[in-house]
């Protein structure tokens, strides 16, 4: 098999890892032992501890002496929590290092490279580094630009509305395409929404997929006048899943006293908490993936400031009529002039998922 294979392989190992290891990044670890079989695998585990590296290296043993290793992001060279992962490989006799990117860390960007190179060890870098930049998106955002990565996650009708008609089914979107909606949420750090749709559909904002219940996000609402009720589930089950309303005022002990952690900051043109004092929290506790759910005031923010990194647009091909409502005119035009490329389009059922990132 090629380097691009190997390394496709351990891209696949590393997306397990999304939503589970922040504030480190994802990284998967393929190690190849001299006869050319892969002897060991690894991705980082929750809560980023230990690292890809480790786990393949234990797994291939004293096979991977005179072997390569294949990481989707360049070892460690510092202590933290664990030994760098320079050093394991080192000392695992690794004759070979393919990586695909190099870390933006200040304490790694290029040192594991360097320690690898003056222990004899062979270098390569730079193999699928386009996929492993966009797989840790997320991640270098943090580290460069001191914000998580965002993704809107949006669903409407075949005429564009995010909001059924009072009285009827308040799910626009089918079974397959809600089932993929919650793998989304374990696939992000923290999932956000507007104290509107908090009010509106009481949701509880979990992974409730079967296998993967236990990687509900941190949920965050943004709430001007603190008006989240206390009687919705958000903050009925606060006390196991963390929950963070940001508002523009003082007070919320209200919501404090049953678990809710309440932060104030600065309001923005439309008195939303500012998005950009929201991502540099979220950003500061480690948070390096956002899944943006709704309402279509909270959509059109994110769009408008240009911090919308990520879409994931659900299309249902039911007409909702003038009942409706939900428009999201800064959405169409975004697309429609470039601010937004197409990368993917699957069927969900029905429904349509329409995959975009954000163009330079």
């Amino acid at each position: 098999m090629s380097d691009a294979d190997h390394m496709r392989h351990a891209l696949s190992l590393a997306a397990r890892a999304l939503g589970q290891v922040a504030p480190n990044p994802a990284v998967g670890c393929i190690i190849v032992g001299s006869n050319g079989k892969v002897i060991g695998r690894g991705w980082t585990q929750r809560g980023g501890r230990p690292h890809a590296e480790t786990v393949a290296l234990t797994r291939a043993g004293e096979g991977a002496r005179g072997g390569m290793a294949y990481v989707t992001l360049e070892p460690c060279a510092h202590l933290g929590q664990t030994p760098p992962c320079a050093d394991a490989l080192i000392a695992a006799g690794v004759a070979r290092v393919v990586a695909a990117v190099e870390d933006p860390d200040p304490r790694v960007r290029g040192k594991g490279f360097a320690r690898l190179r003056a222990a004899g060890v062979d270098v390569s870098v730079g193999v699928l580094q386009g996929e492993a930049t966009r797989l840790n998106a997320g991640f270098f955002l943090r580290i460069e630009h001191d914000r998580p990565l965002v993704t809107l996650k949006i669903a409407q009708s075949a005429d564009g509305k995010t909001i059924p008609p009072p009285g009827t089914n308040r799910w626009i979107t089918g079974e397959e395409a809600g089932r993929f909606a919650h793998l989304l949420r374990a696939q992000h750090d923290a999932i956000l929404i507007g104290v509107g749709t908090a009010i509106a559909d009481d949701p509880e904002l979990t992974c409730r997929l079967p296998g993967l219940e236990n990687r509900s996000p941190i949920r965050i609402v943004l709430d001007t006048h603190l008006r989240l009720p206390v009687s919705g589930k958000l903050v009925r089950t606060a006390h196991r899943i963390p929950t963070i309303v940001f508002t523009t005022r003082d007070g919320g002990d209200h919501l404090q006293t049953h678990g809710i952690e309440v932060l104030r900051v600065m309001y923005d043109a439309s008195s939303l908490p500012a998005l950009e004092a929201v991502l540099g929290v979220l950003a500061g506790r480690g948070c390096t993936r956002l899944l943006v759910e709704g309402g279509p005031t909270v959509w059109s923010a994110f769009l408008r400031e240009r911090l919308a990194d990520q879409l994931e647009l659900f299309t249902a091909p039911a007409v909702l009529g003038k009942a409706a409502a939900g428009d999201v005119p800064v959405l169409a035009d975004q697309i429609s002039t470039g601010k937004f490329e197409r990368t993917g389009r699957r069927m969900f059922g029905p429904d349509l998922l329409e995959s975009y990132v954000a163009t330079a």
